[in-house]
């Protein structure tokens, strides 16, 4: 039977990168989450950066969900962090062990402990990853125990903080939300300052949180798959047995909006060039939801209608891995440059992590909400490149039509619509679905039809018939997708580019 991987044996290997100081590093951090992404990204961050005695601090994190912590303490809360996949188009496979985290508190169970936290003085950030539901006001009076909801738990927090430090100045917190919501840090300030105003909390203390804590806006970007299948095996390669084992990808990134003070507080950032402190993250949510997500939507559809399954499937396949990268290349990419200075790096990156061979991210669960992704997505790099081009852009226009046909339904039932491939039904999931079945079920040519859901204003922010060209040049591919099917249709592009 292996060890159980906990301090005793980490200090005893030579090769573990661990050392007998950073157990004693002060605890910097409280974090609301155990989940793979923190323990991936944020995690991994900060215990880079202590492994080069560059921040010496650790992490309390809130367990926030009922489930016991007994995995972390048995291991005295170290976990292994596996990289594996494509960088700078090399293959990617190393192993460390993290050993960032101090301890681990159940939230309810351990709510006295947590507040009792807030007391060391060398405590300074707060991180969170609630998902977005956890950034919601819930009214409920945050002093009579545990809070349900997490501003509710944060708002405790501070005025336990407030209250044991008198109400000092330069007593406040860096406070770092990671959840996928726009403006995630000043929709949870907005939302705490809302619950202590419900709370009818002093006015001192109001004042203390907005001028002595900083809420600050993050983007977070990292695929963190978990726990591997093949845990066992990996187990006896390292030689121990870790029940917090997680795979993660070689691609990260995390924003944060902050200035000198946020740079000084959150000094691990300086270990790793991706994880970066600007005025404005706008540009790289603007990066990130053009080039990653809008190439993801503007390329799955036909590629599942072709018969493939993953996006790595894909970038195996001659004709889509040509397809991606001329929508992110050529077509994307242009749109974005003068407003995102790393866009061109991000790009390259982007294709590196579609060629994963160790990810299996499944182009049918990309297709949730097809339409909505295309409007918020690429409906605005299309109208960018025609501006800048005089041009539609090609393949984007063919993902379109393949989107059209994605969403074209064999029936309906209990009010849910189903397309086909190849004669398997698929679920289609879009909100929209009623809105273009009944398209299709009244077209009387495929023009028309193209004509009237371009303009339809329920789905799209402009009115796409209005661009030259376009109403022809969708209609055109959607027959040829229908009259030669889509893997035929693949074939002959395949054969006539000579790729």
């Amino acid at each position: 039977m292996l060890p159980t991987l906990n301090k005793e044996l980490v200090l005893k290997r030579a090769d573990s990168g661990v050392h007998e100081a950073q157990f004693n590093f002060p605890e910097r951090i409280l974090q609301f989450g155990t989940g793979v992404l923190l323990r991936g990204l944020v995690d991994y961050l900060v215990d880079k950066a202590n492994k080069k005695d560059i921040f010496q601090g650790r992490i309390v994190v809130v367990k926030s969900t009922d489930g016991d912590t007994s995995d972390f303490d048995q291991q005295d809360s170290l976990y292994t962090t596996h990289i594996k996949g494509i960088s700078q188009g090399e293959l990617v496979d190393s192993v460390l062990i993290n050993s960032s985290i101090s301890r681990v508190l159940q939230s309810n169970a351990e709510w006295s402990k947590i507040l009792e936290v807030t007391h060391q003085p060398e405590l300074q950030v707060i991180i969170s990853n609630t998902t977005e539901v956890g950034i919601q006001y819930v009214a409920e009076k945050v002093l009579e125990g545990a809070p349900s909801s997490f501003p509710g738990k944060l708002l405790a927090i501070l005025w336990e903080r407030y209250q044991y430090f008198k109400g000092s100045s330069n007593t406040g917190f860096v406070i770092v939300p990671t959840e996928l919501v726009v403006d995630n840090g000043k929709l949870l300030q907005e939302i705490v300052l809302q619950l202590a105003a419900f709370n009818e909390m002093p006015a001192a203390f109001i004042n203390w949180i907005s001028s002595d804590n900083r809420f600050c806006s993050s983007l977070v970007d990292r695929i963190v798959p978990g726990k591997p299948r093949n845990l066992a095996e990996q187990e006896g390669k390292a030689g121990y047995a870790d029940k917090l084992w997680i795979e993660v990808e070689p691609f990260l990134l995390w924003a944060i909006e902050g200035d000198e003070h946020i740079k000084s507080v959150l000094s691990f950032y300086t270990a790793d060039e991706r994880m970066l402190i600007a005025p404005s993250i706008t540009p790289f949510r603007e990066q990130k939801l053009r080039i990653l997500n809008g190439s993801h939507t503007a390329a799955v559809p036909l590629a599942y209608l072709s018969g493939l399954n993953t996006v790595y499937e894909c970038m195996e396949d001659g004709y889509m891995k040509h397809f991606f990268q001329q929508v992110i290349l050529q077509e994307i990419l242009p749109t974005i440059q003068d407003i995102c200075p790393q866009a061109t790096t991000f790009a390259q990156d982007v294709l590196d992590r579609f060629a994963n061979p160790f990810i299996a991210h499944k182009l049918i669960s990309i297709t949730f909400q097809e339409s909505s992704k295309m409007n918020a997505r690429n409906v605005r790099t299309l109208l960018r490149y025609y501006e800048q081009q005089q041009a539609l852009p090609a393949h984007m226009c063919l993902g379109f039509a393949a989107m059209l046909l994605f969403l074209k339904p064999v029936k309906e039932e209990n009010g849910k619509y189903y397309g086909a491939r190849d004669g398997e039904e698929y679920l289609i999931t879009d909100d929209n679905a009623a809105i273009f079945a009944a398209y299709w079920q009244q077209q009387s040519n495929t023009q028309d039809m193209v004509a009237q859901i371009a303009r339809d204003q329920r789905l799209w922010e402009v009115n796409l018939d209005e661009i030259p060209g376009f109403t022809a040049t969708i209609s055109e591919h959607l027959d040829q997708l229908q009259e030669q099917g889509v893997k035929q249709f693949i074939r002959r592009e395949l054969a006539s580019s000579g790729l």
